[in-house]
């Protein structure tokens, strides 16, 4: 890249984000539970308060519609908020607030008013959570026109896809796995933004797509190095945006491997895989040479217990013997 390199964490990746975007632009804030003097529960904002003073650093009642609703206001009237919800399974909560409201005021309004706000929430399963605290709702929310949807699995991805989520001037849904946080990765010193709808080859290969999101990546990309030794060439795509999707990027590895496999930590049914499955199925059908293969959690709640967990999340097992038995077909 030509910059300097540093080695962190997503969690902190995440934090720079926010700091130098609120040193930036004065019109910046953050909104939500226990973010200013705790300093969110993983300690993204720690000090922020300190910095930023409690004007701009707004801790919250428990009240999800509020939170949303209070950002919406601000962002209509030219204030950049960055609302943040504690666990993504409270999303429910302000659902209404999001969808029907955050989503479509550009559109009812003719244009004449954005709504620039950022949704920050953490997803996923493995910290033993259980089953309110670990959901992964990426597909409920894609289903819905108006709002953007990123989901970075580095720490590299984090901090750019957060700038460009900040500066934009639509409503977007900020997705941050919990088992990433303390992952490691290389970012550049400089300043660098990464544009959305711009999906990443986080490894090349010539006999099979692996299309993955979040804390999948690490695994899809480990269960490759494992199938490189049998001396199958898998390639591994991260979308990095489900909203917009780079259907080309994935297009365009399907038709140069014939075969592709989806991994999600959604419940399989109705997962962001079925719609990126339906987009090869119409737009590559001629250059499969097997059926599309899917992978996510099964259709139940998140268990409690470790070992119920484990085998809940989907794994390296999982994706080597899927990519196996599509290339024995």
């Amino acid at each position: 890249m030509g910059y300097d390199m540093k080695e962190i964490t997503m969690r902190d990746a995440i934090r720079e984000a926010l700091w130098e975007e609120m040193e930036r632009d004065p019109n910046v804030f953050l909104i939500g539970e226990d973010i200013g003097t705790l300093g969110n529960i993983f300690g993204i904002t720690t000090n922020f308060i300190k910095k930023f003073g409690k004007e701009r650093v707004r801790d919250t009642p428990l009240s999800e519609s509020a939170i949303i609703g209070c950002a919406i206001g601000a962002a209509m009237t030219g204030m950049r908020p960055v609302a943040e919800i504690m666990y993504m399974d409270f999303m429910g909560c302000c659902f209404d607030t999001i969808c029907n409201q955050a989503a479509k005021i550009r559109f009812m309004s003719g244009g004449k008013v954005s709504v620039p706000m950022v949704i920050r929430t953490n997803c996923g399963a493995g910290f033993q959570a259980a089953a309110q605290h670990s959901q992964s709702w990426e597909a409920i929310f894609m289903h819905v026109p108006g709002i953007k949807i990123a989901i970075p699995s580095t720490p590299y991805d984090a901090k750019g896809l957060l700038k460009t989520a900040i500066r934009g001037d639509d409503p977007v849904l900020f997705l941050e796995h919990k088992m990433l946080y303390f992952t490691k990765g290389f970012i550049p010193d400089e300043e660098y933004l990464i544009p959305f709808g711009k999906a990443d080859v986080k490894r090349e290969g010539k006999d099979v797509t692996i299309v993955a999101t979040l804390a999948v990546i690490p695994k899809a990309i480990r269960a490759a190095d494992i199938l490189a030794k049998e001396g199958i060439d898998a390639e591994v795509i991260d979308p990095r945006t489900l909203v917009p999707l780079d259907k080309q990027t994935i297009i365009n590895s399907v038709k140069k491997t014939g075969r592709v496999v989806i991994v999600t930590e959604e419940n399989k049914r109705g997962a962001s895989s079925a719609e990126i499955a339906s987009i090869i199925a119409e737009e590559a059908w001629n250059w499969l040479k097997a059926p599309i293969k899917r992978i996510g959690a099964p259709n139940t709640p998140v268990p409690f217990s470790p070992p119920l967990e484990n085998y809940y999340i989907p794994n390296e097992e999982k994706i080597i013997n899927a990519v196996k038995e599509i290339l024995s077909t």
